[in-house]
This record gives C-alpha cells, structure tokens and sequence, in this order.
C-alpha cells in the first residue's frame, strides 16, 4: 500500500506516545496531559489498542510489557502471556488433527492481558483502571472510523470471521466487510471493559483494593463464569482454576551490549533472545563499511539472523519447563564461533544446523522440509505502543492476539487468546505444548539504552519479523545517524529461513522478501549469493512497523519515530 516518506519530526521536551494506531497515542498523551506518568499512558494505550486493531490485538490476548522507573533506572519485564489450560492434550492434536492445531476453541490459553496492564497499574501507575480504560470504552460503544489497513485485513480474513456467528455479527456487518471510514462498533467489548470499570467504582477501599476488584471481575467474576461456560459448552479447555489462579511473572530482562549502548529484551518465553543474539553477532561486524542497504549489508544481517533462528527453534521455550541455555547462547566465545559460519558472499540455503552453546543439549536432526506459506490471517500479527513521561519513566509494549482465529465469546465480544498456535506439536522442540505452559511468544518489546546520553523504547507487529525490523531501525538511528522517523521510513527486507512461529509453521528455505523500493540491482546481486528474492510492495505492512521514543537525556528532548506502513502516530510536545 502507498504511504507517505515525509511525515514531519515530532520534538518535545515534556512527554511523548508513540503506538500503532493514532487514536490509541492520542489516549495516551491524554493521560500524560491529565497528569498520569508513563505507565498509566502505556496502559490506556494498550488497552485501547485492543479496541482500535482488534484484528491484530486481543482485550483478552497477550501484552508483554518492559517498563524503566524513573526512580529507578532499573528494567523489568511483564510477561503478559497466558499459558495452556491444565486440561490441554498433545495427543489430541495428534490423534484428530493430525499433529496440527487447528484455528478455533482448542488453540485458546488463559487471556494474560488484563492482568498484565493490571500489574502495572498496581506496581508502577498512579491512576485507575477506570481512568485508564475510559477511552477503550468510548471507541467500543461509540465507534471509530474504519482504517484502510484494517478493512483489508478484514476483508481478506472474510472466510475465518464466518465460521464463528458472534465474529461474523461485529466484524462482518451488513454480512459484508467494513469499507475504509465506515464507523466501526463493537458494542459488547464495551460492555466487558465498562463492566470491570463498574467492579473497581463498587470497591470499597483505595486503588490497589479497586485494582484487585477489575482483576476479580475478569478472573473471578461475570467474564470468567460467561467464559468458562462457553468452553464447557463447546469442547474447550479452559476451567475456572485455570483463571482464578493465573498470574503474570514479573523479572529481569536479558540484557546485551551494542557498541557504546546497551538493549534489553525480553527472556526466553518470547523470542527477545532472538534479537539478543543477533544483537551479539551482529557486534562484530562492521556494518558502517558495508554501506546502508548494500547487498553485502543485508547479507550479512540476514545470514546473522539465520543463526540466531536456529538456536530459538533448537533452545528456547517456555523456561518454567525447558532449560534454556540463554548464558551460553550470548557468551562471547560461543558468539564469535557462530559469527565465522557467515559467509559473506554465499547464502546459507536453508536454515543452518543449531550451534552447541555452554548448557545446551541439542541432539536433534534438522528435519525440515519446505512447506508452502501459510495463509497470512493465521500468521498471527501485533500492535505495540511506547511512552515517555516527564519523570523519565519508560513503557514499552506489545499487546497482539486477534479476532480471525478463533470464536468470539458471546456478550463478551473478545476472543480468548489463541496464542497457543505459536506453541509446536513437536516433542522434539522446547515449545512443544503441555498444560500450564505457555507457547513461544513473538512478540517482544525493547528498550535501548546509553547511560547517562540517551534511552530508547522500541518495537514492531510483524510475528517472526519483529525483530528483523526492529534491527534494522536499531542499525539505521546509531549506525548511520538517522532520525527515529527517517530510520523507521528506509526500506526493509527480512528473511523466512526458518520455521514460523505460528501454526502452522511453515518454512521457506532462503527465502528473502525485499520491499519495492530497493534497486532492481540490489536484488540481482542478492540473488547472485544465493538469496531467494521475492518483492514485496514498495510500503508493505508485513514488513513491520516500527515505533520509537529517543530521549536525549542531556538535553531533555524526546523524539519519535512512527511507521507510515499501518495507521501509527506518534504524539508529544
């Protein structure tokens, strides 16, 4: 699709959101306006996001979150992800869908999101959950103009939302997909958030008692009961136990070292060690000389990255139940003998063998077969949203889960998360799924950080290309010197060398998809070392879309960058 190259800096000196749909960072900067700090303003945000992309992004999905109080620098992750119900059985995907895990009911895990941005209130905000979620609930009730991306989305998901009645009935109005500034109502997720809103209002106490009141009405109340009689009524897994007694982890993020800066990621039940381990090989090399955009440049990102594919499909899964090898996987001998594998003028074919980090006991075989792209619906896909407050507080998240792979709950007007498709059937691999565990997670929000000069949130919808284009934008802003919206604007590629995360995980040995607006050269010479290009169109959403706050701390400004391939906006002033 076409979009602008020429969207004007955005400077402030107070505060500043910046989020993949412009209403939800104007929610936010609301917030920062009314006197709320960052968290309260990430809150909002996601949570309205959840209304305004709910194509892409759950009320009840996953929202991992990273956050850097002010008061003190110190950076923590939300999980933000559900995990299977204790009555999940591998064997039944074996033995009635043959080993895949079908799009509907059976995929759904323990919705993390509300408690997510509830945990953050509780820890880090200073407002309500009523104050925060206000906005949500206007542009449920009220509508809000139908975005183009979002319509196309729709319209080619048209099959999925008719094999479910409540589905069709919000998002196939008039039996037909809604067309791009028709208003756009989703009358019963409104009715859900108002009702929690309601429990807080009827609390008796301060905020914490409100905030644990919103969190019973989920887990505990109306929304869990109405749920849970939905899955008991149609062969689903998920019991009363199952929310009550659900929690997100709240820890330490990894932590890797990029020239003179530092970037934090999320840990192993997500793909952040992905990024950090790219991060590590991509250290060593210098890329400046390469030149932006060369073919030689790409090449060797992308090779980089291959590496870094194969050590998460061959360690990382859910760290509650595999031991991951994260120390090893990141030590500096271990990353310098996987940076000597890349050969910088032949591709690798496929995806290369996984290394042998310090802890890791990989004795699998590479089995891997080409299978043919997925239908892009069932990749599931993201939205994310950072804040800057004039504390200096940090948020940064990345809330996902749509509404094309499985039922709507009836007067609830939320699908479950179905993030359990980003789990494998595969015993052999670390996120094979098993009850109470929780699936390999692409979504993975970061933080960048110089001490003392400046820090950075950032992050990208995208499913397995997040980190690709988050890369990207990291080498475009401090390896040649862009602006946040210049190095979100430049052309992108991204390789599919690898397994994808989302059932059902097909794999596309060399594949290397270049947008339109590379030279016709670039991708011969590509070719000629053995990549297998495809074209994307010259601004594709695919390609991620990244967003980005950089404060400079010696002179207080913050910049934004927002990416002009889905409807982002950044705000400040």
């Amino acid at each position: 699709m076409n979009a602008s190259p020429t969207r004007a800096r955005t400077i402030g000196t107070r505060h500043m959101a910046a989020a993949g749909h412009y209403l939800a960072a104007q929610a936010a900067f609301q917030i920062l306006e009314a006197g709320g700090n960052a968290v309260d303003a990430g809150v909002c945000g996601g949570i309205a996001l959840g209304v305004l992309q709910s194509e892409y992004v759950g009320f009840a999905g996953v929202a991992p979150i990273m956050i850097q109080p002010a008061a003190t620098g110190e950076t923590i992750t939300i999980s933000g992800l559900g995990h299977w119900p204790k009555a999940a059985s591998l064997e039944t995907f074996h033995r009635d869908h043959g080993g895949q895990i079908p799009p509907g009911i059976l995929r759904t895990l323990v919705p993390a999101a509300p408690e997510a941005w509830i945990t953050a209130l509780e820890r880090w905000g200073t407002m309500r959950f009523g104050d925060v979620a206000a906005a949500a609930v206007r542009f449920a009730r009220d509508g809000f103009p139908m975005p183009v991306l979002t319509s196309r989305i729709i319209t080619k998901a048209e099959e999925n939302y008719r094999r479910w009645p409540e589905n069709e009935k919000i998002y196939l109005p008039n039996g037909k997909p809604p067309q791009p500034g028709d208003l756009f109502v989703q009358s019963d997720l409104g009715g859900t958030i108002q009702y929690m809103i309601d429990e807080e209002a009827s609390a008796k106490g301060d905020r914490m008692a409100g905030l644990q009141a919103a969190r019973k009405a989920f887990y505990t109340g109306d929304i869990a009961r109405t749920l849970i009689r939905y899955h008991e009524e149609n062969g689903g897994w998920l019991a009363a136990e199952d929310l009550a007694d659900f929690r997100v982890a709240v820890e330490a993020p990894l932590s890797v070292r990029f020239g003179d800066f530092e970037v934090f990621t999320c840990g192993p039940w997500c793909q952040g060690p992905l990024l950090a381990q790219t991060i590590r090989l991509l250290d060593g090399i210098d890329l400046g000389a390469l030149g932006h955009n060369d073919p030689a440049y790409i090449h060797m990102i992308v090779e980089a990255f291959k590496l870094a594919y194969a050590d998460r499909h061959a360690y990382v899964g859910d760290p509650r139940f595999v031991d991951v090898p994260i120390a090893g996987m990141l030590d500096d001998t271990y990353i310098a003998e996987r940076r000597k594998l890349i050969d910088p003028k032949v591709a690798h074919p496929g995806m290369p063998k996984p290394g042998r980090p310090g802890g890791g006991a990989w004795h699998g075989e590479l089995n891997l077969r080409e299978t043919a792209p997925a239908d892009e619906i069932a990749q599931l896909d993201t939205s994310y949203i950072s804040v800057i407050d004039s504390q200096g507080t940090v948020f940064s998240a990345t809330p996902s889960d749509g509404s094309a792979a499985g039922p709507v709950i009836p007067g609830l007007g939320f699908v479950a998360s179905t993030r359990g498709a980003q789990s494998s059937t595969d015993p052999s691999i670390p996120c094979v799924l098993a009850p109470g565990k929780r699936p390999r997670l692409t979504p993975n929000p970061a933080i960048a950080r110089r001490d003392g000069h400046w820090v950075m949130p950032f992050g990208s919808p995208g499913n397995d290309v997040q980190p690709q284009a988050m890369m990207q934008v990291l080498l475009n802003l401090f390896t040649f010197g862009m602006t946040p919206q210049d190095a979100v604007e430049q052309p992108r590629f991204a390789t599919f060398s690898y397994p994808r995360s989302s059932a059902p995980h097909p794999y596309s040995p060399g594949l290397m998809n270049l947008e339109g607006r590379f030279a016709d050269e670039t991708a011969s010479r590509l070719r000629a070392m053995g990549h297998d290009v495809a074209i994307w169109p010259d601004w594709e959403y695919a390609a991620g879309a990244v967003c980005a706050i950089l404060h400079d701390l010696s002179s207080g400004t913050m910049e934004g960058g927002s990416d002009p391939r889905r409807p982002t906006a950044v705000i400040g002033w």
